[in-house]
């Protein structure tokens, strides 16, 4: 029996997912130094992930598909465990061959999605991403793809309906959606229908994912989980680009492998479920009359909480975003507004909390658990004393 916990959340539903013995499976005819075509995972009586795509029986294209992954790594040279990994699909597009992997990154302990595109007879991985969620690939119900005719979504056998962006069901052939517009830097809602099975004995009427753009670049996975719907409404008019850019929110605190940044993986700020924001405050910038919004963005990913400042100016003014911040007792944000950058120092549950800041330096913004004041031009000091304890960050410079 497979066990799996989500940060957060323990999936004691998925324990009646059950990894059955190859010989009992859907692939008896696998050799053991071959991919298994679909994965050996039920859900009761229901397969998860079956053999799907025209060329899921082909034991030419099974072989080359295994040849492709054997050969592929994985940004810190890892390879693939192919026993415990499996193609999901293996067919053809647009009469062009795909197939797509689940693929177990043991050295990472991490689930990898492999695109293979097929010519000549040959694969090769084309997109490869990290499943963000710290759990195997195929306990996900939707997995997204990215072909050069757009977005495109391959969904389990426990999904009975795929909604769009726009609201409406997407028609499935053997799981595979057609092409699905999906704006390249703006987030938008996909949401599934999940039938009764053994784990979830009433379904789910809405299973809520957001879909971070489709100009996401690998290997960072462009599917957050979105439960609440309080992240479509906390990325409701953010460009997902800038967020996700090394200076924004998602995409600024890079992952470190032993004692060095690791530049080609997936950062550690990059989002995995409960996008959320709260209103902090108000702020008027250049001499303008109307003050604009202050709020703070939280998000949930495999390395703990992240936070970022948002700054939505008046009328229709461009949003600025901060890098990301680890969570903290007092959060120091540093906000790129043009032509007069910020730090931005917040802190939330203790009204005696008493914030210290360099002497001379005026508070553009001053208010309970928020207060706003100009970049030093040099590395400086902020404390914030709360009766238990004293806390120091520093901002400023370069």
């Amino acid at each position: 029996m497979a066990s799996v916990r989500r940060r957060g959340t323990t999936v004691a539903a998925l324990l009646a997912l059950l990894l059955v013995a190859p010989a009992c499976g859907p692939v008896t005819s696998r050799q053991v130094h071959e991919l298994r075509v679909g994965y050996d995972s039920l859900d009761g009586t229901r397969a998860v992930w079956p053999p799907r795509g025209a060329l899921a029986g082909d034991a030419a294209a099974t072989a080359a598909v295994t040849e492709a992954v054997r050969a592929w790594r994985s940004p810190i040279d890892d390879r693939v465990h192919l026993p415990s990994s499996g193609i999901l699909w293996s067919g053809a597009v647009d009469g062009v061959p795909l197939a797509l992997v689940a693929a177990d990154v043991p050295g990472e302990s991490a689930s990898w999605l492999l695109q293979l595109t097929g010519r000549d007879g040959r694969y090769e991985v084309t997109r490869a991403s990290e499943y963000t969620d710290p759990g195997y690939l195929v306990y996900a119900d939707v997995l997204p793809l990215r072909l050069p005719d757009g977005r495109r979504y391959l969904t389990s056998g426990r999904v009975e309906r795929l909604l769009g962006p726009d609201g409406r069901a997407l028609m499935l052939t053997d799981g595979l959606t057609g092409t699905v517009k999906v704006p390249d830097c703006r987030a938008v809602p996909v949401t599934a229908t999940l039938r009764a099975t053994e784990s979830l004995p009433r379904g789910r009427a809405a299973d809520r994912l957001l879909d971070l753009g489709a100009a996401t670049v690998d290997p960072r996975y462009p599917l957050v989980r979105d439960d609440t719907g309080s992240g479509r409404r906390a990325l409701d008019g953010l460009d997902t680009c800038v967020l996700a850019d090394e200076q924004g929110p998602f995409g600024s605190i890079p992952r470190r492998i032993g004692d060095r940044d690791a530049p080609r993986s997936v950062p550690e700020s990059w989002p995995m479920e409960k996008v959320a924001v709260r209103a902090i405050g108000e702020m008027t910038l250049g001499g303008g009359n109307d003050p604009g919004d202050l709020e703070q963005l939280t998000w949930e990913t495999d390395a703990g909480t992240m936070t970022a400042v948002v700054y939505r100016p008046a009328g229709d003014g461009t949003p600025v975003v901060s890098p990301a911040d680890r969570s903290n007792p007092l959060q120091t944000y540093v906000l790129p507004v043009p032509g007069q950058p910020l730090v931005v120092l917040t802190w939330r549950g203790n009204r005696d909390a008493s914030l210290s800041v360099p002497p001379g330096t005026p508070r553009l913004v001053e208010r309970p658990g928020l207060v706003v004041v100009p970049m030093p031009a040099s590395r400086q000091t902020f404390s914030l004393a709360t009766a238990e304890k004293t806390y120091y960050r520093s901002a400023g410079g370069r």
